[in-house]
């Protein structure tokens, strides 16, 4: 069971999700706008939050800010708007996913237990992980190579730190998309594939490198 606050100022959606999310046994808290969205995400400390972007007063957007500025809470971004600008700019601003209205409760349903699965998939007493000149600041989300910060967007973080957390172990395609994605029985994607090869260009001057092996997946060594 997991603590979820849904920020929506439709009240009706809001209920439709307060009893999906319910029946999947999580406890629920709403709050109609922006403001007291921050103010309850302070006072519960959720383990997830479903963000509209479209919200009155405080945007959506700037309550993904002040959240991911200070935690690493997994946020989608739930909204009308499907423009792929849009959808960028919300996983630049630190959301871990984006469902657009209308939308399938039982595909937000995945989505929630997706991003839940990828939060409890990193370690949870090890607050930095270090290899090589790479260190990674998992209760901040920071990467910096030496004294220089690397900025990264949520998915690339979490493929580096799974990556950092067993140097030189080989991790297949598969087990990164259900680990850091949350995806099982998938088809065939290139996902890990692209954000791998972004990864390599953000590292660039790291003595770390991501290592492919043919036929089986990657590995992160140190160089």
């Amino acid at each position: 069971m997991a603590r979820i606050l849904v920020i929506e100022d439709d009240l009706r959606i809001a209920e439709l999700l307060r009893i999906f999310l319910a029946r999947e046994g999580h406890e629920v808290i709403t709050a109609p706008d922006g403001r007291e969205g921050l103010r309850l995400f302070s006072q519960e400390q959720p383990d997830l939050v479903i963000l509209d972007l479209m919200l009155p007063g405080t945007h959506g957007r700037d309550v993904c800010r002040a959240i991911r500025t200070r935690h690493a809470t997994p946020i989608i971004m739930l909204t009308a708007l499907d423009d792929e600008r849009d959808v960028i700019e919300g996983l630049d601003l630190g959301a871990d996913d984006y469902v657009t209205k209308p939308f399938k409760p039982r595909e937000l349903l995945a989505r929630v237990r997706a991003a839940l699965r990828r939060s409890a998939g990193l370690p949870s007493l090890v607050r930095e992980l270090a290899v090589g000149n790479l260190r990674i600041r998992l209760d901040e989300r920071t990467v910096t190579i030496g004294d220089q910060p690397v900025p990264l967007r949520p998915r690339e973080f979490d493929l580096l730190a799974t990556l950092a957390a067993r140097p030189g172990v080989v991790f297949t395609r598969e087990r990164l998309l259900a680990q850091v994605w949350g995806w099982e029985d998938e088809p065939e994607t290139r996902t890990v594939d692209v954000h791998v090869n972004r990864l390599r260009h953000k590292l660039a001057g790291a003595s770390v490198a991501i290592e492919g092996v043919r036929g089986l997946g990657y590995r992160l060594v140190e160089q």
